[in-house]
């Protein structure tokens, strides 16, 4: 990692601080897209709704009806890719969230780079942000690598054309891809919501893998705890609750109350741990 960071401080540290800004920015987002470790894991994404169509293809025959998203896989390829989201985003999203935003600061931390990151005169709270906004990107990059590759392996397999709803009620390709577009975005939200959590728990600590591990078991304890009925006073908390909250967007008419609810939720999540890791961060003393 040496060598990249290195080139997160332009010669001279001089030029406009908006421009610095800008360039911190990318040269982070670089930083995580460039890193092996990330890069496989969108591969292993990317791999999800392929396997799923593939199974769906080998095991169904055409115009089976096996009913909810699967069933409908063989009627239109779009729904591949919903499938697919279905199925990474209660725990694979959660667990490739929290391997990069438990890096964001305990791994400069670990490294010794920190104190020569706030040498740069953007601050430490522009810092946080640039660090913040990365992370963002790395969850939205994930949600729609699973979408895209969905889309390309279900318009290979199965038909094209008007997409018929759980409701029952069909729509054009357009408006499909729209839902989808929908949905991709309320991931990344969510995903958000837990790299906030992460983010804050990167603050506390200079190790970054107890920075992952933590947010990742923070991330699994919310989803025990919705799956207990008998708690059912404190599932409106938790982030978790909100995760799969866009089926309406699959039906007819469109409805947006759940996902209202879920991105408030989300919103509130990511003030109050962002918050948090800002006070944190621009508190505490950074020796290493």
């Amino acid at each position: 990692m040496s060598a990249a960071e290195t080139r997160r401080m332009p010669a001279g540290a001089a030029g406009p601080l908006p421009r610095l800004g800008g360039r911190l920015l990318l040269s982070e987002i670089g930083m995580v897209m460039r890193r092996r470790r990330n890069q496989l894991i969108l591969v292993t994404f990317a791999a999800i709704p392929i396997i799923i169509g593939t199974a769906v293809k080998l095991a169904a025959p055409s115009g089976s009806d096996a009913g909810a998203l699967i069933g409908n896989i063989t009627h239109n390829g779009i729904f591949v890719s919903f499938t697919a989201l279905v199925v990474v985003i209660p725990i694979f999203l959660p667990m490739a969230v929290a391997v990069v935003v438990g890096e964001t600061v305990a791994g400069e931390a670990n490294l010794g780079t920190l104190r020569y990151l706030l040498v740069v005169p953007v601050g430490r709270t522009r810092l946080l942000v640039t660090k913040f906004l990365a992370v963002g990107f790395w969850c939205l990059a994930t949600a729609l690598t699973v979408a895209i590759a969905g889309l390309a392996i279900g318009f290979a397999l199965f038909p094209r054309g008007k997409v018929t709803l759980l409701s029952g009620t069909e729509t054009s390709m357009v408006g499909g891809l729209g839902r989808l577009s929908v949905v991709v975005g309320y991931a990344a939200l969510m995903m958000l919501a837990i790299a906030a959590m992460g983010l804050f728990i990167s603050t506390l600590t200079e190790v970054p893998i107890a920075a992952m591990a933590a947010t990742l078991a923070v991330a699994i304890t919310m989803q025990v705890l919705v799956a207990i009925p008998q708690l059912h006073a404190v599932h409106p908390w938790l982030i978790s609750r909100y995760l799969l909250d866009f089926g309406d967007v699959l039906r007819d008419p469109l409805s947006f109350a759940g996902l209202t609810h879920g991105c408030l939720a989300a919103l509130a999540y990511v003030g109050v741990f962002f918050s948090l890791a800002w006070a944190r961060f621009t508190t505490k003393d950074v020796s290493s």
